[in-house]
């Protein structure tokens, strides 16, 4: 069974309404993050597609992410609860929910507006050439489980 379009409209705007259902006090079902840490959390994914904010992977790393975290990250199968995430995506600290939730809000819709196109063939700094499914299943994936996690 294939993840849902994250370039089609419909979906995109499935996606953000579910963020719009989140708060500043609510709770996670599961996990240390609270929402602000969640939400700038799933940025990250967003940052190194689009930002120079984060370094490269050396070669010996990208290996073993190509080719042992790879297809954890870009399959359809659903994140267990809980599960190891990379130092890259580690959030700590205060965050403001409202500008997290903000910037997420427009990586989506930038997403969706580039389109599929757009992402046949990009590269990903720690994956290499990326089909656009896959970088739909990485980006849908990983926004679902969050927003799961959060009862969104």
């Amino acid at each position: 069974m294939s993840l849902p379009n994250i370039f089609k409209p419909g979906v995109t705007q499935g996606i953000i309404e579910r963020i719009n259902k989140l708060s500043p006090e609510i709770t996670p079902d599961w996990g240390k993050m609270n929402v602000a840490q969640m939400l700038s959390h799933c940025n990250v994914t967003y940052e190194l597609t689009y930002e120079q904010k984060h370094p490269r992977p050396n070669a010996f790393i990208r290996f073993i992410l190509r080719n042992l975290v790879k297809k954890i990250v870009v399959g359809e199968k659903p994140y267990a609860r809980n599960s190891r995430t990379a130092p890259v995506f580690m959030v700590t600290g205060d965050k403001d929910f409202y500008q997290e939730k903000e910037r997420l809000v427009n990586h989506i819709k930038q997403t969706q507006e580039l389109g599929e196109s757009h992402f046949e063939g990009k590269e990903n700094l720690s994956f290499g050439t990326m089909t656009a499914t896959e970088w739909n299943n990485m980006f849908y994936k990983h926004l679902d489980h969050h927003l799961t996690q959060f009862g969104a």
